[in-house]
């Protein structure tokens, strides 16, 4: 990726590899288009952040987060740092992908369809 200092992205990598198990859940609904069509990248730097999921062709960031992230003065930063940009945020907190990756997914899929793009129609499947 042109542009990211070496340490962003060997720290993205590290990333990649290390996802907590509900990253890893996540991951396994999100990859592969299997969510409404869209592609999914994981663990990918935008800007000054490292994103956990992200589907570029709609600008929608998906953060799967734990107990750390609790009123998190740095995640609301990086929020608006990332909605300056244009690209939306949804977060899920790790017991909500644990209890109802079902409804999760679904949340993701209706946000994707809000702002469909004008090159790739809106596939509903999953």
């Amino acid at each position: 990726m042109a542009g990211y200092k070496p340490q962003t992205l060997k720290h993205a990598k590290q990333l990649r590899r290390d996802m907590t198990p509900q990253e890893r859940l996540l991951w396994n609904r999100l990859r592969d288009r299997q969510v409404g069509g869209y592609k999914f990248r994981k663990q990918q730097p935008i800007g000054p952040y490292i994103v956990d999921f992200i589907c570029h062709e709609q600008k929608l960031i998906v953060e799967a987060d734990g107990s750390q992230h609790y009123d998190s003065d740095h995640d609301l930063a990086r929020d608006q740092w990332l909605k300056k940009h244009d690209y939306s945020v949804l977060r899920y907190w790790n017991n909500e992908i644990n209890e109802n990756l079902e409804g999760v997914l679904e949340a993701i899929l209706v946000a994707l369809s809000l702002n469909p793009s004008p090159t790739s129609p809106n596939r509903l499947r999953r």
